[in-house]
């Protein structure tokens, strides 16, 4: 996890983003390298393996990820935490590794690691000096297949993760209030849960949980070798066959579906916590994106929600910002709006914000509804909505000077089931987005009844319980 999993947490932020079972074989590929759009070659392993490939020969750097298709919402209750848990046991060996061997080799060879656990997904990366390549390889597909610790390491490691929740959660006003939000929102899906647990689920977790969880989750066909830079897609090819082909291929376990049941009347909560401001968040249920070649009606609006959040909140003094937070008698200090779109569960649109000294969370909630409510009653100009793409085609364009960028948003797609290339897709599918569709979507999902509000309540700070972050916390 360590210091990533707060951007993972959070999801497409369009507001602010402008952002089977195989046999076991040996070292044959299943199919040929199939070039798709943008220069990204995909094929599979014999065992299941998916391997992404794309070429950047702009530096002699190569970044080096596997994406394994688990992570929070694959847990059960009673054992929240543990894909997280399991992140942090991953760098504590295998039979040749020693604990902690596998970030000192990763050093020595010029090379920077770490590592990430979502709601949707667990992912490790390396980045390297592209003729390095072969060494991150053989390295990470040891760990995947296996992964060796004993138990004082995890009980050791353990108490790591407890003072990451403590820092990053409950000593973090906003993480405690995002939490409850979660936990009030969602009653069947798993992203109720926290992605770095409950205090109680972390202090009665065992290592078996870690190690059954691996076993069950981390197959070849349950994951992703995304590999982006300086690189040759039939030798980085040739490596994964020879290191990761011979992994033993296992089913997958079947997934229960855990649909969210319809929401019937406004929630509220309270948050009190220790803090300098008061904030309030407002969470609405909305349609999640699933299908860019063919979009459905509920794709549809999910693709206006999108662009809906980005006329509030997709640059500097759009809407939000020009009508809460400027003026001598501004209601907000901060006004923000996003739009989940893409995941393997139920998504979000949200609004937030942090009042203006003298004014309180209950003036900003209501003044964040007024906002989505005139866009229902008077629509987006064309040239609001035009000036919102222009700044999406300018982010698409800065995105792909960073290797890392492109290894994060293809690995995130085939991990929700979308098409790698779905950036270049969205981008389409969004300038397509008519102002007709923000309208109209404006109109139909900020009801009461998709609606989940939490206001944080300032409680005095304390400076005497200011905990500062130990060495240990939020590393492997």
């Amino acid at each position: 996890m360590r210091n990533m999993l707060a951007w993972m947490r959070s999801g497409p932020r369009l507001g602010a983003w402008v952002v089977g079972s195989f046999l076991l074989v040996g070292l044959g590929a299943q199919t040929a390298l199939a070039q798709s759009s943008g220069g990204v070659q995909q094929f599979k392993l014999a065992n299941g393996l998916t391997v992404i490939i794309k070429p950047d020969h702009r530096a002699p750097t190569a970044v080096h990820m596997v994406w394994h298709r688990v992570g929070a919402m694959d847990e059960v209750d009673g054992t929240s935490g543990v894909a997280h848990v399991l992140e942090h046991m991953m760098f504590k060996g295998t039979p040749t590794l020693k604990p902690g061997e596998f970030s000192k080799r990763v050093a020595a060879l010029g090379g920077r690691e770490n590592a990430f656990t979502g709601q949707d997904y667990t992912g490790y990366f390396q980045i390297i000096p592209s003729n390095r390549l072969e060494d991150v390889m053989k390295l990470e597909a040891d760990r995947f297949a296996n992964n060796r610790w004993s138990d004082e390491e995890f009980r050791k490691e353990l108490e790591v993760v407890k003072e990451e929740r403590r820092l990053r959660t409950e000593d973090n006003p906003r993480a405690l209030l995002y939490e409850a939000l979660n936990a009030t929102t969602f009653v069947a899906s798993p992203y109720r849960r926290p992605i770095v647990g409950w205090m109680n689920d972390l202090d009665a977790m065992t290592p078996q949980d870690a190690r059954d969880f691996y076993k069950r989750w981390y197959t070849p066909a349950n994951a992703a070798l995304v590999v982006v830079g300086d690189v040759n897609p039939q030798r980085v090819k040739q490596l994964a066959e020879r290191y990761y082909g011979p992994i033993p291929a296992r089913s997958v376990p079947a997934r229960k579906p855990r649909e969210e049941p319809v929401q019937t009347g406004l929630r509220r909560l309270e948050v009190k916590a220790p803090a300098e401001q008061a904030y309030v968040a407002l969470a609405f249920k909305v349609p999640t994106l699933t299908n860019l070649l063919q979009p459905t009606a509920q794709d549809q609006d999910a693709l206006a929600l999108t662009v809906l959040a980005a006329v509030l909140d997709g640059y500097s003094g759009a809407r939000l910002d020009r009508a809460l937070t400027q003026g001598a008698d501004r209601l907000a200090d901060q006004a923000g709006a996003s739009n989940g779109l893409t995941g393997r569960g139920p998504q979000l649109f949200m609004l937030d914000g942090v009042p203006a000294k003298g004014k309180n969370s209950s003036e900003l909630e209501t003044a964040l509804r007024q906002q989505v409510q005139k866009v229902a009653q008077e629509g987006v100009a064309e040239s609001e909505l035009n000036r919102v793409k222009t700044q999406w085609v300018a982010s698409e364009v800065y995105k792909l000077d960073s290797m890392m960028a492109q290894v994060m948003e293809m690995g995130a797609y085939w991990t929700e089931g979308l098409p790698v290339d779905s950036g270049t897709l969205l981008i389409k599918r969004l300038r397509e987005v008519t102002p007709e569709q923000v309208r109209s979507v404006a109109q139909r999902y900020f009801g009461d009844d998709q609606l989940t509000v939490a206001h944080l309540v300032p409680q005095p700070v304390d400076p005497s319980r200011v905990r500062k972050p130990s060495s240990s916390a939020g590393r492997h």
